[in-house]
């Protein structure tokens, strides 16, 4: 997975340059469309086979999208598509985002529960996160019932475990001890 991040971070940090503060968060959504087609398998296979041009898989993704992209990621997919690197384009789209969430001030946010969350729930997790973190935070909600009750949150490479699960997995170690 490094490699990955290290293949893709020249490519993210090229499009963030090659755009000015206003249009770099235009661009996020349209990349991640980008990122969601070039996952797809048979579209991957479809890229790697020899007889098939650049432009082909180019016009192919294009196509499949809802709207046509700005003309930074068309030049991108191209580049992209012309360095064998199809594969990187989720991770292209990650450290895109972070790039310019890091302009913004603003960190993402994962926030796991066992149950659905209702909005204002999510507001004042969201409040209190962005107090204990000390920034704003872009905060997403994972149902995940192993964790049984309370929440998991992931902040960049920081983890704040309040769950049941944790809290048992706490007693079982303590009373193995």
């Amino acid at each position: 997975m490094a490699e990955l991040a290290t293949i893709a971070r020249p490519y993210a940090e090229a499009l963030f340059r090659a755009t000015d503060a206003t249009e770099a968060p235009s661009l996020v959504v349209p990349l991640q469309q980008l990122a969601q087609v070039a996952s797809e398998p048979r579209l991957r296979e479809f890229a790697d086979n020899p007889k098939v041009s650049t432009e082909q898989v180019s016009d192919l993704i294009l196509g499949v999208l809802p709207a046509a992209p700005p003309a930074a990621l068309q030049n991108l997919l191209r580049v992209v598509l012309e360095n064998g690197r199809l594969g990187a384009f989720g991770e292209i789209a990650a450290q895109y985002q972070a790039l310019v969430d890091a302009r913004a001030g603003v960190s993402q946010a994962t926030v796991y529960s066992a149950f659905e969350i209702s909005e204002a729930q999510l507001a004042q997790i969201t409040a209190a996160l962005a107090r204990r973190f000390g920034r704003t935070l872009d905060t997403r909600v994972v149902i995940d019932p192993e964790l049984i009750g309370g929440v998991r949150v992931v902040v960049g490479d920081e983890v704040l475990d309040a769950s049941v699960r944790a809290r048992l997995e706490q007693m079982r170690t303590a009373l193995a001890a």
